[in-house]
């Protein structure tokens, strides 16, 4: 498996995730919907078929490591925890970079730029500048 697998994956949930957070309103009110408000059957099977995809090809590989995270993110996706998704996956990207530095190879420049990409549409789903969801997606510094 390569990066650019990896990053065709990620940015298939981010998309996913960008098109459900967009269908979902700022406030939501538990008297009026007391379960929240969860995905539709069908966005839940796209998500949990593009995890699937990605285990299967990510078996033998390094990036094996990321399939328990993406599994995190399925689970808070089918029960419409839209934040705790865009965390797991700000983590699964910080893991990416974090692998990157481990095997001392490089990333290409349009890795970097996609990596950069899916970082910024996912801070965008989470509110305010500083949200509390502390300690992912900020990146290897």
């Amino acid at each position: 498996m390569e990066m650019t697998q990896v990053l065709d994956t990620v940015g298939g949930l981010v998309a996913q995730l960008k098109t459900y957070s967009a269908k979902v309103p700022t406030v939501v009110f538990l008297q009026a919907v007391p379960g929240g408000l969860k995905p539709t059957p069908e966005a839940v099977e796209a998500f949990e078929e593009t995890i699937s995809r990605f285990r299967q090809q990510a078996t033998a590989s390094q990036y094996r490591r990321l399939t328990e995270i993406l599994v995190e993110t399925l689970e808070a996706f089918e029960t419409g925890a839209v934040l705790s998704a865009v965390q797991d996956l700000l983590m699964a990207l910080d893991q990416v970079e974090r692998m990157q530095r481990e095997l001392a190879s490089k990333m290409s420049t349009s890795d970097e730029t996609r990596l950069k990409e899916y970082r910024t549409a996912l801070h965008k789903i989470l509110p305010g500048k500083d949200p509390e969801l502390k300690g992912a997606g900020r990146g290897m510094e």
